[in-house]
């Protein structure tokens, strides 16, 4: 199945899993193993995780087409953790997947009782946990002084849906608001933004750099956008915009393109520059009555057909994008 002996992948990737051409598990790793309440070896690997985004995964052909794409995946049993993961084929038909916990790690120790031994020695989660544990404990301590005061609590219901980087909302924050459009029925087109080149600027000017980055290009997304729409961080570098009551097309067409333009500018970092750039994937609600999860996946969908075609650019979703292969058409 692989050139690596077992030990290295255990030592390496402890939340990896092989897999053989019939999408059953050869090899897990040890903390896939703490994980899961049924033994793994010979089990299918999607009988015992759900795969819901990209949602058109739902067998081993569709996992293996989905190589190089971040999968957002939960267990079918026990405690339904969200993970992420990312899966690379075998010469004979198999696969590699590797998953981790992402912003989820905070539950999963908990959950799970994990200790330090069971990430990979150069993974920051135990390093992150840390600086958690501190922020909670000092948070707590402020909170303590002030549980009388509708302020503090008005304050502390504000920083639960803010991105403490950036000023933006959070997950958590677009979840909430996605829910209450969906209720009220309201039609709206929801813009997923990704930066291209990012992690250059962390490689070559440090991560002071990038965080200046994504500050400039977050601010930039609030100029481009209503003061009633919704800008979202909902990973290190993707943005996610809700436009309420807005799916003229030209219209979205116009933002999309005006945010790219100005994000492409050089940004002054000391005596240097740093570029990036923008790929952007949108869905439009109007008249399909889809939940929210749908136009993410569809707004997803079209974000890797933007990257797919060369970045620097936006797609609409359609079923050019999302069926077999055909001509890419950018909105003008």
């Amino acid at each position: 199945m692989t050139s690596l002996p077992e030990e290295v992948l255990h030592a390496l990737c402890p939340m990896h899993a092989v897999l053989s051409p019939t999408g059953h598990i050869v090899q897990a790793g040890p903390t896939l193993h703490k994980l899961s309440r049924r033994r793994l070896e010979n089990a299918r690997f999607l009988e015992v995780f759900e795969v819901y985004r990209p949602r058109a995964v739902t067998d081993m052909a569709g996992l293996r087409a989905a190589q190089g794409r971040k999968l957002h995946l939960r267990l079918r049993d026990g405690v339904r953790t969200a993970l992420k993961g990312l899966v690379v084929g075998t010469g004979d038909g198999g696969a590699v997947v590797n998953l981790s916990f992402g912003i989820a790690v905070v539950d999963a120790v908990r959950d799970y009782a994990l200790t330090s031994t069971d990430f990979a020695p150069t993974d920051l989660a135990i390093e992150m946990l840390y600086l958690v544990e501190a922020k909670s404990a000092a948070m707590d301590a402020s909170r303590s002084l002030n549980t009388r005061l509708q302020g503090a609590m008005v304050a502390a219901e504000e920083r639960a849906f803010t991105d403490t980087l950036t000023g933006l909302r959070n997950r958590r924050a677009l979840d909430t608001v996605l829910d209450r459009i969906a209720r009220q029925g309201r039609a709206y087109a929801l813009m997923h933004l990704d930066l291209d080149f990012f992690k250059a600027v962390n490689d070559t000017h440090g991560h002071a750099a990038g965080d200046h980055v994504l500050r400039h290009a977050a601010r930039i997304m609030l100029e481009e956008s209503r003061k009633d729409d919704t800008v979202a961080r909902v990973g290190g570098d993707e943005f996610v915009i809700v436009f309420a009551n807005l799916t003229r097309m030209p219209r979205i067409a116009e933002i999309a393109g005006r945010m790219i333009e100005r994000i492409e500018r050089p940004i002054p970092w000391g005596t240097a520059e740093c570029r990036i750039s923008a790929s952007i994937g949108i869905a439009i609600s109007e008249g399909e009555g889809l939940q929210p999860p749908d136009i993410m996946d569809r707004a997803d969908t079209a974000l890797y057909a933007s990257k797919r075609a060369g970045r620097a650019q936006f797609r609409f979703y359609d079923t050019d994008i999302a069926g077999p292969p055909a001509p890419l058409r950018k909105m003008e």
